[in-house]
């Protein structure tokens, strides 16, 4: 999930055009995208793509974005998309573990509502400062949680924050990744609001990236091809980690604890790196057939 694109739900007009988009993850937003009078309406439109055929085949990530637990269009939302299909839901503003709980009960029972089968996880907004100091709390509050993403608009504009200094920013990515490792999650970075800074939007996924984050969000199409190219493992990257994942392998044969793999010690916490790092690129297609058939010869 290299990037997620987000998609005002009252724009069905762009529904077939993001299905079509290289983007990893789609993010259908009823919150903030979407002006009240218009979230009913909103719903349905996202209702009737969920059940339709353009989304069963379309190998992304399917998400969307509800209003926060304390509004009155939250049990509405629910009701309308947790469809089959649905890979998660992201919940805005969530400020407690009992927030947390309350949101997977109302879930699991949508789930039970509407016919699905295979439990939709949750995707948990860190956006105001208890979120933020409880991050680890929250994710940890429930075995639905997915994964943390960084919010740092909401974060830092109402503490009068610059959202552009690069200190803070680090530090916050820093602290929602330590968290998400605590929990067992994956940590997501956060939208760049400025579409025609591109050189601003690398630096930041660069910066996430170098943190262990899965990916970015992009609020525009023209940000998709940026995330993904950031996030994707390099050739380079992709060739050690097979080496390391090989020397492991003749390691754990032999007995031996630690050992050199290009010029670098190696013990099990590079080898579970070069691992998922392995899985990744296997999954995106890019295993050379030599390198298929290297980590193949060790089954």
């Amino acid at each position: 999930m290299r990037s997620k694109l987000f998609v005002p739900a009252s724009r069905p007009e762009l529904f077939a055009k993001a299905l079509a988009s290289a983007a990893d993850a789609l993010s259908f937003d009823l919150e903030d995208a979407v002006a009240a009078e218009r979230k009913p309406q909103a719903r349905l439109a996202l209702r009737e793509l969920l059940l339709s055929d353009a989304v069963a085949d379309t190998g992304k990530v399917l998400i969307v974005r509800v209003n926060a637990l304390d509004t009155p269009h939250f049990a509405a939302d629910l009701n309308a998309v947790v469809r089959p299909g649905l890979d998660l839901i992201n919940l805005p503003k969530p400020s407690s573990v009992d927030d947390v709980r309350v949101a997977a009960a109302a879930l699991e029972r949508a789930e039970q509502a509407n016919g699905v089968t295979t439990p939709i996880r949750l995707l948990l907004n860190i956006e105001s400062p208890k979120a933020f100091r409880h991050a680890a709390e929250l994710a940890g509050a429930h075995p639905r949680v997915a994964g943390l993403q960084l919010g740092l608009g909401d974060l830092f504009e109402p503490l009068g924050m610059a959202r552009r200094d690069l200190s803070a920013i680090r530090q916050a990515m820093f602290a929602l990744r330590i968290a998400a490792g605590e929990a067992g999650v994956f940590a997501y970075d956060s939208a760049f609001a400025n579409i025609k800074d591109e050189a601003g939007f690398r630096e930041e996924a660069e910066m996430a990236r170098a943190m262990g984050f899965l990916g970015k969000s992009c609020i525009h199409p023209s940000q998709v091809a940026l995330a993904n190219e950031v996030f994707r493992p390099s050739d380079d990257e992709i060739a050690h980690a097979v080496r390391v994942v090989e020397a492991a392998r003749d390691a754990d044969e032999k007995g031996v604890g630690a050992y050199v793999v290009d010029g670098r010690m190696i013990d099990p916490p590079f080898v579970e790196r070069a691992r998922v790092l392995v899985g990744q690129a296997r999954q995106m297609g890019l295993l050379t057939s030599a390198q298929h058939a290297a980590l193949d010869a060790g089954r």
